[in-house]
């Protein structure tokens, strides 16, 4: 298991933990990680994986990634119309 810092305002509990890409489900919403030239950050938007590989679970549309790990995707995670993320009031 790894804790990748996300964003700022998430607690560090088990919701943080990240599982290994390998270990990825078929058919469910997730929130992935990825590396990139600024490090690591996960997506901020949910994506199912498939047979011909990642989609964002929105808008059915294929996604060029190579993510590294993965966790459930919450509701509470999906991004406002700016695209920030929303954060928790309490």
């Amino acid at each position: 298991m790894i804790q990748i810092k996300a964003r700022s305002g998430h607690p560090a509990d088990h919701e943080t933990m990240w599982k290994p890409i390998s270990s990825a489900p078929f058919g469910r919403d997730l929130e992935l990680a990825v590396f990139d030239e600024d490090g690591e950050h996960a997506l901020v938007f949910p994506c199912t994986r498939g047979k011909e590989g990642w989609k964002n679970a929105a808008t059915g549309a294929r996604v060029d990634i190579r993510p590294t790990h993965w966790r459930d995707w919450k509701s509470e995670r999906m991004p406002a119309n700016n695209g920030t993320p929303l954060r928790d009031s309490g």
